[in-house]
């Protein structure tokens, strides 16, 4: 059983490479023109407000990023609303659960921290065994759609079904929903949607976070409930691409290994017997 882990540790470490110089590639470049550009308008500011020093403008800057560590957006004023509010702290339990962390918002006193600690720690085991009964809930529906087909094939039926429903659900048509509300285009809407439902959550990408736009009481309470049943279909899906791969990796090293040892058996065969020495006893 672990005869094909070297070969599955290779492909991880390979994969991994590769990621790594893919994205150094696409994104070095566009990383030092931005980085030039900032300095650029750093130096721009201060010969147009000669009332300030780089110094000054230095420690403005650090002010304005803590307050977006705290979850303040700079762009917006005391009127805004809180980030704190029910809405928004059930959508931050629910990325606490469910491990997405997108970092944009984070408890910033110590007893805020502390219950964050005991609330994962038992939320996440609770969120699994939701996720888990729940995907427990998605298979038996797949033995329904089973029963339903009765034709050759049934089962290639069955799966095209579940993915092209959930991938209407969860991939194609919440990113139309989001680029309404938050102004985003198609793609950044795709974008932010695989990286939650995957918990990948970079944080680049939040929704409800724009202080210039109005948005209802309930609107990020639905998209957390929306979060939790799109991470059990993708969570399936991601399992049934890992059966596959192990499936693909077991049958490519045991068709090593029928190869090898067929060539042993030929070669053995071709051999000419060898006279054989009689001990008597």
């Amino acid at each position: 059983q672990m005869s094909w882990t070297p070969l599955l540790v290779l492909g991880y470490l390979f994969y991994l490479l590769l990621g790594a110089m893919v994205f150094q590639f696409l994104e070095k470049q566009a990383e030092t023109h931005f980085r030039d550009q900032f300095q650029l308008e750093k130096l721009n500011f201060l010969q147009n407000y000669t009332c300030l020093d780089r110094q000054a403008l230095e420690k403005f800057v650090q002010v304005l990023m803590e307050a977006w560590e705290k979850g303040v957006n700079p762009e917006g004023n005391s009127t805004n609303p809180s980030n704190w509010d029910f809405s928004n702290s059930f959508f931050f339990a629910g990325t606490v659960v469910t491990t997405i962390g997108y970092g944009n918002l984070s408890p910033s006193t110590v007893s805020g921290q502390i219950f964050c600690v005991f609330y994962a720690l038992f939320g996440v085991p609770l969120n699994l065994a939701f996720l888990n009964q729940l995907g427990k809930g998605l298979n038996a529906h797949l033995l329904t759609l089973e029963r339903w087909v009765q034709k050759p094939g049934r089962a290639q039926v069955q799966l095209a079904i579940f993915l092209s429903t959930g991938t209407l659900l969860f991939l194609v048509f919440p990113p139309l929903v989001f680029s309404y509300v938050e102004g985003w285009s198609y793609g950044e809407g795709f974008y932010f949607t695989f990286i939650t439902l995957s918990t990948i959550g970079f944080g680049d990408y939040v929704v409800g976070t724009n202080p210039n736009k109005h948005y209802i009481p309930v609107y990020r309470s639905l998209t957390a409930i929306w979060i939790v049943f799109g991470l059990a279909w993708l969570a399936l899906v991601f399992n049934v691409g890992a059966d596959l791969m192990e499936k693909f990796l077991q049958l490519k090293w045991h068709k090593s290994d029928l190869s090898l040892a067929e060539g042993a058996t030929t070669k053995l065969e071709d051999e000419p017997e060898q006279p054989r020495i009689h001990i008597p006893s």
